[in-house]
Protein backbone atom coordinates (compact mmCIF):
# COMPACT_ATOMS: atom_id res chain seq x y z
CA UNK A 1 0.00 0.00 0.00
CA UNK A 2 2.74 2.59 0.69
CA UNK A 3 4.22 1.85 -2.60
CA UNK A 4 0.49 2.90 -4.21
CA UNK A 5 0.80 6.07 -1.92
CA UNK A 6 4.25 6.54 -3.57
CA UNK A 7 3.85 6.38 -6.59
CA UNK A 8 0.38 8.38 -6.53
CA UNK A 9 2.43 11.09 -5.46
CA UNK A 10 5.20 10.96 -7.42
CA UNK A 11 2.91 11.06 -10.27
CA UNK A 12 1.08 14.24 -8.77
CA UNK A 13 4.12 15.60 -8.37
CA UNK A 14 5.88 15.19 -11.57
CA UNK A 15 2.92 15.94 -13.66
CA UNK A 16 2.41 19.57 -11.77
CA UNK A 17 6.42 20.29 -11.69
CA UNK A 18 6.66 19.01 -15.52
CA UNK A 19 3.28 21.17 -16.56
CA UNK A 20 5.12 24.46 -15.05
CA UNK A 21 8.62 24.17 -16.25
CA UNK A 22 6.69 24.05 -20.15
CA UNK A 23 4.38 26.74 -19.10
CA UNK A 24 7.58 28.82 -18.34
CA UNK A 25 9.93 28.22 -21.24
CA UNK A 26 7.09 28.37 -23.50
CA UNK A 27 6.31 31.38 -21.74
CA UNK A 28 9.99 32.68 -22.23
CA UNK A 29 10.34 31.84 -25.50
CA UNK A 30 7.15 33.99 -26.78
CA UNK A 31 8.49 36.67 -25.38
CA UNK A 32 12.25 36.40 -26.30
CA UNK A 33 11.58 35.50 -29.63
CA UNK A 34 10.37 38.99 -30.74
CA UNK A 35 13.84 40.64 -29.33
CA UNK A 36 15.23 42.35 -32.33
CA UNK A 37 18.97 40.02 -31.23
CA UNK A 38 19.85 38.83 -34.68
CA UNK A 39 21.01 35.11 -33.61
CA UNK A 40 19.31 34.63 -30.37
CA UNK A 41 15.98 36.10 -32.28
CA UNK A 42 17.00 33.03 -34.88
CA UNK A 43 17.59 30.80 -33.17
CA UNK A 44 14.32 31.18 -31.31
CA UNK A 45 11.83 31.20 -33.81
CA UNK A 46 13.40 28.08 -35.12
CA UNK A 47 12.14 26.53 -31.85
CA UNK A 48 8.70 24.40 -31.81
CA UNK A 49 6.48 25.23 -28.65
CA UNK A 50 3.11 24.53 -30.54
CA UNK A 51 2.29 21.64 -28.47
CA UNK A 52 2.94 23.09 -24.95
CA UNK A 53 -0.73 24.00 -24.72
CA UNK A 54 -2.09 20.62 -25.52
CA UNK A 55 0.43 18.93 -23.09
CA UNK A 56 -0.04 21.10 -20.28
CA UNK A 57 -3.81 20.43 -20.87
CA UNK A 58 -2.85 16.93 -21.08
CA UNK A 59 -1.07 16.85 -18.06
CA UNK A 60 -3.19 18.94 -15.98
CA UNK A 61 -6.28 16.65 -16.82
CA UNK A 62 -4.07 13.71 -15.53
CA UNK A 63 -3.16 15.49 -11.86
CA UNK A 64 -6.37 16.25 -11.22
CA UNK A 65 -8.31 13.10 -11.55
CA UNK A 66 -5.02 11.29 -9.53
CA UNK A 67 -4.99 14.41 -7.65
CA UNK A 68 -9.28 13.53 -6.52
CA UNK A 69 -8.35 10.18 -5.71
CA UNK A 70 -5.18 11.20 -3.37
CA UNK A 71 -7.46 13.70 -1.60
CA UNK A 72 -9.75 10.90 -0.65
CA UNK A 73 -6.96 9.53 0.89
CA UNK A 74 -5.41 12.36 2.71
CA UNK A 75 -9.36 13.99 3.89
CA UNK A 76 -8.74 17.27 1.83
CA UNK A 77 -11.80 17.30 0.06
CA UNK A 78 -14.05 19.57 1.28
CA UNK A 79 -17.78 18.07 2.33
CA UNK A 80 -20.73 19.59 4.59
CA UNK A 81 -20.80 17.72 7.77
CA UNK A 82 -22.73 20.11 9.86
CA UNK A 83 -25.57 17.83 10.13
CA UNK A 84 -24.18 14.58 10.47
CA UNK A 85 -21.62 15.88 12.78
CA UNK A 86 -25.40 16.63 15.21
CA UNK A 87 -26.43 12.85 14.54
CA UNK A 88 -25.63 10.57 17.38
CA UNK A 89 -22.43 8.13 17.11
CA UNK A 90 -24.40 4.98 15.77
CA UNK A 91 -26.71 7.17 13.27
CA UNK A 92 -23.65 9.29 11.98
CA UNK A 93 -21.62 6.55 11.41
CA UNK A 94 -24.02 4.79 9.45
CA UNK A 95 -24.46 8.28 6.99
CA UNK A 96 -20.81 7.85 6.82
CA UNK A 97 -20.92 4.73 5.69
CA UNK A 98 -23.23 5.60 3.06
CA UNK A 99 -21.76 8.92 1.64
CA UNK A 100 -18.46 7.02 1.11
CA UNK A 101 -20.34 4.02 -0.58
CA UNK A 102 -22.14 6.19 -2.71
CA UNK A 103 -18.75 8.25 -3.99
CA UNK A 104 -17.57 4.46 -4.56
CA UNK A 105 -20.21 3.25 -6.52
CA UNK A 106 -20.52 7.13 -8.39
CA UNK A 107 -16.54 6.93 -9.49
CA UNK A 108 -17.01 3.44 -10.20
CA UNK A 109 -19.68 3.92 -12.94
CA UNK A 110 -16.96 6.67 -14.09
CA UNK A 111 -14.59 3.81 -14.42
CA UNK A 112 -16.59 1.81 -16.14
CA UNK A 113 -18.09 4.24 -18.85
CA UNK A 114 -14.89 5.93 -19.41
CA UNK A 115 -13.11 2.41 -19.83
CA UNK A 116 -15.77 1.32 -22.35
CA UNK A 117 -15.51 4.85 -24.06
CA UNK A 118 -11.56 4.72 -24.41
CA UNK A 119 -11.95 1.15 -25.68
CA UNK A 120 -14.31 2.30 -29.16
CA UNK A 121 -12.01 5.19 -29.17
CA UNK A 122 -9.28 3.57 -30.50
CA UNK A 123 -7.66 1.26 -27.51
CA UNK A 124 -9.76 -1.98 -28.87
CA UNK A 125 -7.38 -1.38 -32.32
CA UNK A 126 -4.81 -0.42 -30.70
CA UNK A 127 -4.82 -3.94 -28.16
CA UNK A 128 -5.83 -6.25 -31.50
CA UNK A 129 -2.20 -4.84 -33.20
CA UNK A 130 -0.28 -5.67 -30.39
CA UNK A 131 -1.32 -9.06 -30.24
CA UNK A 132 -1.62 -9.80 -33.47
CA UNK A 133 -5.70 -10.45 -33.96
CA UNK A 134 -6.81 -8.80 -37.38
CA UNK A 135 -8.69 -5.83 -36.72
CA UNK A 136 -11.09 -5.83 -39.75
CA UNK A 137 -12.57 -2.55 -39.88
CA UNK A 138 -12.23 -1.40 -36.92
CA UNK A 139 -11.10 2.27 -36.37
CA UNK A 140 -7.34 3.43 -35.86
CA UNK A 141 -9.11 6.21 -33.46
CA UNK A 142 -8.24 10.00 -33.82
CA UNK A 143 -5.41 11.66 -32.77
CA UNK A 144 -4.34 15.07 -30.81
CA UNK A 145 -4.12 18.18 -32.91
CA UNK A 146 -0.87 19.18 -32.48
CA UNK A 147 0.96 15.90 -30.86
CA UNK A 148 -1.47 13.66 -32.69
CA UNK A 149 -1.06 11.38 -29.78
CA UNK A 150 -3.89 8.76 -29.81
CA UNK A 151 -6.55 10.14 -28.30
CA UNK A 152 -7.62 6.93 -25.72
CA UNK A 153 -4.52 7.47 -24.69
CA UNK A 154 -5.18 11.18 -22.88
CA UNK A 155 -8.76 10.27 -22.10
CA UNK A 156 -7.39 6.88 -20.05
CA UNK A 157 -7.37 9.36 -16.85
CA UNK A 158 -10.68 9.01 -16.76
CA UNK A 159 -11.16 5.17 -15.88
CA UNK A 160 -7.73 4.83 -14.42
CA UNK A 161 -8.10 7.94 -12.08
CA UNK A 162 -11.77 7.08 -11.13
CA UNK A 163 -10.51 3.55 -10.53
CA UNK A 164 -8.36 4.38 -8.01
CA UNK A 165 -10.62 6.92 -6.39
CA UNK A 166 -12.79 4.16 -6.11
CA UNK A 167 -10.61 2.35 -3.98
CA UNK A 168 -9.79 5.16 -1.79
CA UNK A 169 -13.22 5.52 -1.22
CA UNK A 170 -13.25 1.90 -0.04
CA UNK A 171 -10.10 1.90 1.76
CA UNK A 172 -11.06 4.91 3.78
CA UNK A 173 -14.90 3.26 4.79
CA UNK A 174 -12.32 -0.13 5.64
CA UNK A 175 -10.71 2.14 8.13
CA UNK A 176 -13.66 4.00 9.04
CA UNK A 177 -15.37 0.84 10.24
CA UNK A 178 -12.03 -0.47 11.82
CA UNK A 179 -11.28 2.44 13.90
CA UNK A 180 -14.17 4.59 13.88
CA UNK A 181 -11.72 7.47 12.40
CA UNK A 182 -11.54 9.50 8.94
CA UNK A 183 -8.76 10.68 7.21
CA UNK A 184 -8.47 14.02 8.41
CA UNK A 185 -5.72 17.21 6.88
CA UNK A 186 -5.12 20.12 8.49
CA UNK A 187 -4.52 23.23 6.81
CA UNK A 188 -2.33 25.05 8.32
CA UNK A 189 0.32 22.56 8.77
CA UNK A 190 3.13 22.21 6.24
CA UNK A 191 4.45 19.23 5.73
CA UNK A 192 8.58 19.94 6.25
CA UNK A 193 8.12 22.32 8.77
CA UNK A 194 8.02 21.56 12.89
CA UNK A 195 6.12 23.29 14.67
CA UNK A 196 7.05 25.34 17.55
CA UNK A 197 5.76 24.81 21.04
CA UNK A 198 5.51 27.64 23.03
CA UNK A 199 6.09 26.61 26.68
CA UNK A 200 2.79 27.41 29.06
CA UNK A 201 3.25 29.96 31.67
CA UNK A 202 4.03 27.72 34.85
CA UNK A 203 7.03 26.55 32.72
CA UNK A 204 7.97 30.16 32.28
CA UNK A 205 7.70 30.66 35.77
CA UNK A 206 9.72 27.86 36.58
CA UNK A 207 12.90 28.90 34.50
CA UNK A 208 12.27 32.39 36.12
CA UNK A 209 12.64 30.81 39.62
CA UNK A 210 15.81 28.98 38.47
CA UNK A 211 17.34 32.12 37.08
CA UNK A 212 16.78 33.72 39.93
CA UNK A 213 19.17 32.43 42.47
CA UNK A 214 21.88 33.42 40.18
CA UNK A 215 21.04 36.88 40.02
CA UNK A 216 21.19 37.21 43.24
CA UNK A 217 24.42 35.95 43.60
CA UNK A 218 25.60 37.99 40.97
CA UNK A 219 24.20 41.23 43.22
CA UNK A 220 25.49 40.15 46.21
CA UNK A 221 28.91 39.75 44.76
CA UNK A 222 29.16 42.56 43.51
CA UNK A 223 27.76 44.41 47.13
CA UNK A 224 30.90 42.65 48.62
CA UNK A 225 33.17 43.91 46.02
CA UNK A 226 32.07 47.80 46.73
CA UNK A 227 32.50 46.88 50.20
CA UNK A 228 35.72 45.84 50.32
CA UNK A 229 36.87 49.00 48.28
CA UNK A 230 35.37 50.85 51.00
Amino acid sequence: MKVLNHLEEWLITFLMGGATLIIFLAVGHRYIAGWPIPVVQDWMLSLNFGWAQELCIIMFVWMAKFGAAYGVRTGIHVGVDVLINQMKKPMRGKFIIFGLLAGATFTAIVATLGGLFIWDNGMHYAVFTLLGVPTGTLPQGPTTPDLEWPTWIVYSAVPFGSSLMCFRFLQVMVNFVKSGELPHHDHGHVDGIDEVVIPAEGSQMVIREKIQPEEQDIDQKGQDGQEDKK
